[in-house]
């Protein structure tokens, strides 16, 4: 258990770090206002594709030590 909750703060903070490198640059790369945005959206969807990812892992190994059901 102790060492999936470091993996999951390991995770989001490579993420979290990513996230903010690519909110900085973004700006920064002449593009059209509607190129922007679709790389904006694209963003969000892998964002939460990846935390929902970490989520049920999470899940799993709570289930597996607790014999929860699935």
């Amino acid at each position: 258990m102790l060492s999936a909750l470091i993996q999951l703060i390991a995770v989001l903070i490579i993420v979290g770090v990513i996230w903010w490198a690519i909110q900085q640059l973004l700006p920064l790369i002449p593009l059209p206002e509607l190129i922007r945005r679709v790389i904006y959206v694209v963003m969000v969807v892998i964002l939460v594709i990846v935390v929902v990812y970490v989520i049920l892992g999470l899940l799993g190994t709570v289930g597996g030590s607790l014999h929860l059901p699935r």
